[in-house]
């Protein structure tokens, strides 16, 4: 998708105005038909503030219904009291510690709770920061990964060794952006069959040397699924025995970590594993949280060397700071902390509980329509993927894609990456918002098309890459 550019230039560009509607003029209607300001340049003068508000909040009426967007992982919904608190908080810069210290020790409480439910061998010793979300968190965690392989190898990265990072085809694009940004070869391992994540034994056959790490996925973009992290740990730890090498594991967590640990309190792929020296993941997903906020924990001090961490003497204080950008408002930290307080482990176990069992129940519901086949099924994040049966060639999901989103509907339909490029699938996210009363709507949308669906001669998508609705 290219980057956004100027409008194309027309004849009629200079004239190109944005409509008025009389009523919004606060003394002369007419006035301000004729006053209208430019699309695409700096009006002239200012509008009442009014006019403006009617203006930009009728043209954002076109977007999608972000309560019905089953696409994204991020949080649609919260509590009037955390709008209250954000609201109160916007015009904090998360950066002036010193001058707004109280903002400061919630950052801190945050990362102390972050690391007691991540079984920290010491929560107090544990280093980490917020971030404005996981892909932030993520290239943190990289260059720290890398910084620590290139100290301990300094003259065979001087030489020329390029370093390198082992993870499945299914990461999510900031993993690759990282790659391509701080020069690190990107090794993949491609999906096989009916396996659509890195397996331990995949993992382990690609590293060497020149390996910074391995990322592991605590719940995966295309169909939900977690990775096997103890597994691959194991294996990695076999490979240490065998060859020496000692390659540290990341946890990319960016909804399983604020899943995991209250509805899969048996699975072991925190710090409670040694190899694992990294974990992120985003407040702003399963964390509960509007959007904006993301974590990323070390499991001690020697996990992110020193040098990383700048120390900015800002605004009259000493401040450590470890972060791509600057300035950035404080009212997703305390949305967070006002969360973490609100609902506790129990209330977390609660909701994470209710989103799972929606996507079960709405999983089973689709399979027993017989049109589709279930790839995953809510069990693990609570979201599943499904595909069209093997027997139904009248329609496919790009079809369906389409025509739910006649009813307001946002349900992403994509094609796999490499090697399962045959495979297209529609994916259902159901977080916290999408209720019980919502899914039974959806799947009664959903029942209410297939009769016409099936009475397609062929499906309409001609194009799957331009078909295609999945971008994150």
């Amino acid at each position: 998708m290219p980057l956004h550019k100027g409008p194309a230039a027309t004849p009629s560009e200079p004239t190109s105005r944005l409509a008025l509607n009389p009523f919004f003029g606060q003394a002369n209607p007419v006035g301000g038909m004729t006053d209208a300001p430019p699309r695409h340049r700096l009006p002239d003068g200012p509008l009442p503030p009014a006019s403006a508000y009617q203006l930009v909040h009728d043209e954002l009426m076109l977007d999608g219904n972000s309560r019905l967007n089953l696409a994204t992982f991020v949080t649609t919904w919260m509590e009037p009291q955390a709008g209250v608190l954000m609201s109160e908080c916007r015009d904090k810069n998360m950066i002036d510690k010193d001058e707004y210290p109280r903002t400061a020790e919630l950052e801190r409480r945050c990362v102390a709770m972050l690391a007691d439910l991540w079984n920290a061998p010491d929560p107090s010793s544990a280093v980490g920061c917020s971030t404005t979300g996981s892909s932030e968190a993520c290239m943190l965690a990289g260059m720290a990964l890398k910084r620590r392989w290139a100290q301990r190898n300094a003259d065979r990265y001087r030489a020329g060794a390029r370093p390198n990072l082992v993870m499945g085809v299914n990461v999510q694009v900031c993993w690759e952006k990282f790659c391509n940004f701080w020069e690190v070869e990107a090794r993949l391992v491609p999906m096989e069959g009916d396996r659509f994540h890195l397996d331990a034994e995949s993992a382990a056959a690609l590293c060497d040397e020149n390996t910074i790490g391995v990322v592991a996925i605590l719940g995966s973009t295309f169909d939900g699924s977690y990775e096997p992290v103890a597994e691959i740990c194991a294996a990695l730890d076999a490979l240490q025995e065998r060859t020496g090498l000692d390659v540290p594991v990341h946890v990319d967590g960016a909804s399983g970590a604020m899943v995991a640990p209250f509805i899969d309190e048996d699975l072991v792929w925190d710090f409670r594993l040694p190899r694992v020296s990294s974990i992120n993941t985003s407040g702003h997903k399963y964390g509960l949280v509007y959007p904006g906020v993301g974590w990323a924990l070390w499991r001690s001090p020697a996990e992110l060397p020193e040098e990383l961490v700048f120390r900015v003497n800002y605004l009259g204080g000493d401040m450590p700071t470890f972060a791509l950008n600057f300035s950035r408002p404080g009212a997703q930290v305390v949305a967070q902390y006002y969360t973490f307080l609100r609902l506790g482990r129990e209330g977390y176990r609660a909701v994470q509980q209710a989103s799972r069992d929606i996507a079960r129940g709405i999983a089973e519901r689709v399979e027993a329509m017989g049109d589709f086949r279930l790839l995953t099924r809510g069990d693990q994040l609570p979201v599943f993927a499904f595909t069209t049966a093997p027997d139904v060639t009248s329609f496919d999901v790009f079809d369906v894609s389409r025509r739910l989103r006649e009813r307001g509907w946002l349900v992403p339909a994509y094609t796999f990456p490499a090697d399962r490029e045959d495979l297209s699938v529609l994916r259902v996210v159901c977080r916290n918002g999408f209720s019980a009363d919502l899914a039974e709507l959806f799947v009664e949308d959903l029942k209410r098309l297939l009769p016409e669906l099936r009475r397609q001669s062929q499906p309409f998508t001609h194009d799957k890459s331009a078909a295609t609705s999945f971008h994150h």
